[in-house]
C-alpha cells in the first residue's frame, strides 16, 4: 500500500474526515456538480464513501482500500469516487444510509454505495475488506462486478436504481392524523423490561449502546406512572459507570461497549453522547441522592471542557479510539505504567481498586474498570479524596502519551444538547459557572453558525462554514436554548428559541401531514426528502421538537405550540405503534403531555430567590417549566402574563397547571410540599 505524493480535490476541504483522504491516490471528489458532471460526461457509475473522522472501521478501510493502488486504479478508470463526511452533511448521509439498512438489514459508516450518475443507488453495504473474507465480499472483486455490469448490463442496474427508490419512498407509511397512541408507552416499557438484562444493565447482551433517550423516558414514566421502572435506569447508570465504557481517569463515556459487561469499549468519544447522558445522571443523582452519580456528571463535562472545548468556547466533535494506530492504546495501562507513575503504596492501591491486572482485560493490558467492586468508598472519606488524587496524577501521565486523533469541527446540533446538559447540571449541581460556558457556546454559534437572515449551519471547521442546518440542528439548539432560560431566566434566550422555532416551521414544517421535514426547503434537492421519526444513536429532531414546542406552550402560555405538537405526534403515530421501542424520545414527549405545573419564581434580588430556586433545581420534578423573573422589561415583553405577577422583596414561587393556580408561596418547605403532591402523592 502506499499513498499518493499528489494531493486530490479533497485538500481543498475543510472537513478533518475529507483532509484525511487527500492524499489517498484515489481520485476523491467532494459531493459537487462537478463530481456528477464527470459521471454524465463519461458515462461511469459512482462509488459514494461515507464516513466521519474519528470512525475506527472507516481508517481500517481507508488503508486496506482507499491507500492501495491497485484499488484506486480501478476506481480512477471505472468509476467517479464522492467522499462524504456524514458530519458535515447529515443529509446524504442519512438517506443513502436509508438504502443501505433496506437493502442489507443493517448500517454503519463506512458508508459504501454505488449509484448512477443522477445518484440513484443500486447497490449499498458498510466496510468491506480488501479480498473477501467472513463472508463479506472483497472490495476489489467488487469493484470489478460492478464495472463490468455497468458496461455489460447497465440497464438492469438503472431499472434497479429507479425500483429502489421508488419503493423507498413507498415503504412510508400513508399518514393520517389519528389518535394519540397512549397505549405504545406501556407497550414499550414492557418490551425494554423484557430485553432488559438485569445481571449488568442496558437492553441487550453485547454490544451495549448508552440509549440516554431511552434512559430518559424510563426515568420520566417510573416519576410520572410506575416507580419500578426506576430500577432499569439505575442498574444501566451503575453498570455503566463501573465498565470501561466509562473513562476512570479521564471522565468521559465511549460510544459503546463491545461486551455485555460494559467493559470493553470501542474507545472513540463523542460529543453528542456525553451530552446526552449527563443530564441522565444528574437527575438520577438527585431522584436516588448518590452522590457518585453527580460526581460522573461533572467529571464528564469537566473532561470536555479540558480537552474538548475550543478557545472560542464552542465544543469539537470527537476523538478516535486509535492512536499510534492501535484502538484504545491512550487508555489502557500495566501494573508496572502505574507503579512508574505512584509511590508503591499508592500504586498498590490504584492498581487493585481500578482492576488493574498483569494479565489485564484488553489485550495484554488493562482498562480501568471498578467491576470487582462490591462497595465503592463513601464521598469525601479520606480513601475516596486519595483515589481522586491519584487518578489526576494517573491522567497527568497519560496525557504525555500520544492522544488520539480529535475532530475539531463544531457541529450545532450537538453544541446545542451541550448547551442543555450544561444548563441542566448547573441547577442540579449548584454550579452556575456552567451557565456561563453554556452561554458563550451560544454566542459562538450565533457568530459563527448563523447567517445574517438567520438561517442555521450545520457545521464550522476551521474558519469555514458547511451546508446548511437540518432538521435535528433546529431542534437540538433550541432545547439547549430552553433548557439554559430555565436555568438563568435571561428573556434573550427564550425570544432566540421563538425564532428558532417559527424559522423551524418555515424550513421544515409541513401544514398538510404534520411534522418536520429532516432537511430544508432551501436545501439542496436530494433523491428523497425524508421525514425521520426513528430514534437512533440521537433522538429523532421530530421528537425533539415537540418536547420543544410542549416547553414553549408551557412557558409561552400559548396552546399553539401544544396543537402543532399534539398533530405532529399523531401523524406519526402509526410508526410509534409499530416500533414504540424505537420512539422513546416520542414517547417521552407524550408523557410530557399531560398537565404538569408551571412555577414563576419572582423576586427583585437574584440572591434572595435562591432558596425558593434550589427547590425547582435540586430535585427532579419532570416537566416542569420554570421561569425567574426579576421584573426585567425585556422577560415581560416575551411572556406579557407576568405583568400579573408581583415582584417584591419577599421571593415568591407562583405555581399554575393548565387547570388551577395555587397560592403565593414564600416558603422553600411550602413549595416542595405542593410540588410532591402535585407529581408523586399516590
Amino acid at each position: 500500500m502506499s499513498t499518493n505524493k499528489h494531493a486530490n480535490r479533497l485538500i481543498h476541504e475543510k472537513s478533518p474526515y475529507l483532509l484525511q483522504h487527500a492524499h489517498n491516490p484515489v481520485n476523491w471528489y467532494p459531493w459537487d456538480k462537478r463530481a456528477f458532471t464527470k459521471a454524465k460526461n463519461e458515462d461511469k457509475p459512482i462509488l459514494l464513501s461515507s464516513g466521519y473522522s474519528t470512525c475506527h472501521w472507516c481508517h481500517v478501510m481507508a488503508h486496506e482500500s482507499f491507500e492501495n493502488e491497485e484499488v484506486a486504479k480501478i476506481l480512477n478508470e471505472n468509476f467517479v469516487a464522492i467522499k462524504v463526511d456524514r458530519e458535515e452533511r447529515p443529509d446524504i448521509d442519512h438517506i443513502y444510509m436509508t438504502f443501505c439498512q433496506a437493502l442489507t438489514g443493517s448500517g454503519g459508516w463506512p458508508l459504501t454505495v454505488f449509484m448512477t450518475p443522477e445518484q440513484k443507488p443500486f447497490y449499498a453495504g458498510t466496510y468491506f475488506p480488501l479480498y473477501s473474507k467472513y463472508n463479506y465480499p472483497g472490495f476489489i472483486e467488487l469493484l470489478a462486478k460492478v464495472s463490468e455490469l455497468w458496461k455489460r448490463d447497465r440497464q438492469t442496474l438503472v431499472v434497479r436504481s429507479e425500483d429502489f427508490v421508488i419503493s423507498i419512498k413507498n415503504m412510508t407509511p400513508k399518514r393520517k392524523i389519528g389518535d394519540l397512541p397512549h397505549q405504545a408507552i406501556t407497550e414499550a416499557v414492557s418490551l425494554f423490561g423484557k430485553s432488559f438484562d438485569p445481571r449488568h444493565g442496558g437492553f441487550s447482551r453485547s454490544p451495549k449502546f448508552p440509549m440516554p433517550h431511552v434512559l430518559q423516558f424510563l426515568m420520566n414514566y417510573a416519576l410520572t406512572s410506575n416507580r419500578k421502572a426506576l430500577s432499569l435506569v439505575d442498574k444501566t447508570l451503575d453498570s455503566m459507570y463501573r465498565g470501561g465504557i466509562y473513562d476512570h481517569i479521564g471522565g468521559g463515556f465511549s460510544r459503546y461497549s463491545t461486551d455485555r459487561l460494559w467493559l470493553v469499549p470501542h474507545f472513540e468519544k463523542m460529543l453528542y453522547d456525553n451530552a446526552l447522558l449527563i443530564p441522565v445522571f444528574v437527575k438520577m443523582g438527585m431522584i436516588t441522592d448518590k452522590a457518585v452519580y453527580k460526581s460522573v456528571a461533572v467529571e464528564t463535562l469537566d473532561y470536555l471542557m479540558r480537552d474538548m472545548e475550543s478557545p472560542e468556547g464552542a465544543f469539537y466533535t470527537a476523538e478516535d479510539a486509535d492512536s499510534e494506530g492501535i484502538e484504545g492504546l491512550f487508555y489502557v495501562f500495566s501494573p508496572d505504567e502505574i507503579s512508574n507513575i505512584l509511590p508503591e503504596n499508592e500504586a498498590r492501591l490504584f492498581i487493585k481498586h481500578f482492576g488493574i491486572t498483569e494479565k489485564g482485560n484488553f489485550e495484554g493490558k488493562s482498562i480501568p474498570n471498578l467491576l470487582s467492586q462490591k462497595t465503592l468508598p463513601e464521598p469525601d472519606t479520606e480513601i475516596a479524596e486519595l483515589i481522586s488524587e491519584l487518578k489526576i496524577r494517573v491522567r497527568r501521565a497519560r496525557a504525555k502519551r500520544v492522544r488520539p486523533h480529535r475532530d475539531e469541527k463544531t457541529l450545532t446540533g450537538w453544541n446545542g444538547l451541550l448547551i442543555a446538559a450544561l444548563a441542566r447540571a448547573g441547577r442540579g449541581l449548584n454550579r452556575p459557572d456552567y451557565y456561563a460556558k453554556a452561554e458563550k457556546c451560544y454566542q459562538f454559534i450565533k457568530k459563527h453558525l448563523t447567517s445574517e437572515t438567520g438561517r442555521l449551519y450545520g457545521s464550522y471547521c476551521d474558519g469555514q462554514i458547511g451546508s446548511l442546518g437540518i432538521l435535528d440542528d433546529y431542534s437540538f439548539l433550541t432545547y439547549g436554548l430552553l433548557e439554559l432560560f430555565q436555568a438563568t431566566g435571561k428573556a434573550y434566550l427564550l425570544e432566540d428559541a421563538r425564532h428558532l422555532v417559527e424559522n423551524m416551521f418555515m424550513l421544515f414544517g409541513d401544514d398538510q401531514e404534520g411534522g418536520f421535514y429532516f432537511y430544508g426547503n432551501d436545501s439542496e434537492k436530494l433523491v428523497l426528502r425524508p421525514k425521520e421519526s426513528y430514534d437512533g444513536a440521537l433522538p429523532s429532531g421530530n421528537a425533539i421538537a415537540i418536547h420543544n414546542l410542549l416547553t414553549l406552550s408551557r412557558l409561552k402560555k400559548e396552546p399553539y405550540y401544544q396543537d402543532v405538537a399534539e398533530k405532529a405526534l399523531k401523524t406519526f403515530a402509526k410508526e410509534i405503534e409499530l416500533s414504540p421501542k424505537s420512539h422513546a424520545a416520542w414517547l417521552d414527549a407524550m408523557l410530557q403531555i399531560n398537565s404538569k405545573p408551571t412555577a414563576v419564581i419572582a423576586s427583585v434580588s437574584a440572591a434572595d430567590a435562591v432558596p425558593l430556586e434550589q427547590v425547582v433545581d435540586n430535585n427532579y420534578y419532570p416537566f416542569i417549566t420554570v421561569i425567574r423573573y426579576k421584573g426585567d422589561m425585556e422577560l415581560a415583553r416575551e411572556l406579557p402574563f407576568l405583568e400579573d405577577y408581583t415582584v417584591g422583596a419577599t421571593p415568591t414561587a407562583y405555581v399554575c397547571t393548565e387547570k388551577q393556580c395555587y397560592a403565593p408561596i414564600t416558603e422553600p418547605s411550602a413549595l416542595k410540599d405542593l410540588l410532591d403532591k402535585l407529581y408523586f402523592a399516590g
